[in-house]
């Protein structure tokens, strides 16, 4: 018998619905009595990001000098320039389950919007580095999801947020594709197969989080949305890595400006 027949993701057939053994809240209590949030508030909302660079971007935005901004659970630092309604999160690294982790515990402690930015390789000829994409809706092609969710190929934002932060980006002159995301635990293993049958789906690009996020966020009931700047180029017969490149850079800047003033939004 072949080792994956009749096998089901996860191994346990239904496990979504399921409960938990222990539940984030209780990770919170634990860390609550270690002291650990002692003094901390936590933001009504959160930008997740995921390159330096943003970070950087924000810490010049709120004029915290040469030093970083003092950080507090979890490596979160809130904005004075939002009367501190705003966090960001970020400087963890990438992929589904650490971002899905990080969410979880914020959620437990009563945040509830999330704004994630970052970067994705196009799969689309007509695409360019610096483009922008507005997630719709997210291919479940990893593994956190699967633990959330009922199986199915899509998992998707809070539209409301998704539509607020699309109107602030068109209020800055901002042209963005609106489309479908392609989220993978593994690049090293986006095959070619893959690729050719996500270009003749219309898929815009390929990510590491939106999908686990947007699972996370429909079984705790919070807010989600999702954002990219094209950073590199999967649609021709090499890969194009442009990470570094100053359209890359200004794409970021201009989604962690408005992912904030989106988050401030009331309603």
């Amino acid at each position: 018998m072949a080792a994956n027949e009749g096998s089901t993701y996860p191994n346990h057939s239904g496990k979504y619905a399921f409960n938990a053994l222990f539940e984030p809240e209780e990770n919170i209590a634990y860390v609550r009595s270690e002291g650990q949030l002692d003094g901390f508030a936590p933001p009504e909302g959160i930008v997740i990001c995921y390159q330096r660079q943003v970070l950087e971007h924000s810490r010049q935005s709120e004029k915290f000098g040469e030093a970083d901004p003092a950080p507090s659970f979890r490596g979160i630092y809130t904005l004075p320039s939002t009367s501190h309604r705003i966090g960001v999160l970020g400087g963890f690294g990438f992929g589904s389950p650490v971002a899905s982790l990080l969410m979880e515990d914020f959620i437990a402690l009563g945040t509830t919007k999330f704004i994630s930015i970052g970067t994705a390789g196009a799969l689309q000829q007509t695409s360019r580095v610096g483009d922008i994409v507005l997630c719709e809706r997210a291919i479940r092609d990893e593994g956190v999801s699967h633990h959330y969710l009922a199986p199915g190929k899509f998992a998707e934002p809070s539209p409301h947020l998704t539509h607020i932060l699309g109107t602030e980006l068109a209020s800055r002159g901002i042209e963005c594709t609106t489309g479908c995301a392609w989220t993978i635990d593994t690049p090293y293993r986006e095959t070619i197969e893959e690729i050719h049958q996500y270009q003749q789906e219309g898929v815009a690009c390929v990510d590491m989080e939106a999908a686990a996020l947007f699972s996370v966020a429909s079984c705790r009931s919070v807010h989600v949305a999702s954002a990219f700047v094209i950073s590199d180029l999967l649609s021709g017969e090499v890969w194009q890595p442009h990470m570094r490149h100053e359209k890359t850079g200004i794409g970021l800047r201009i989604l962690y400006d408005a992912a904030v003033s989106a988050l401030l939004t009331r309603g």
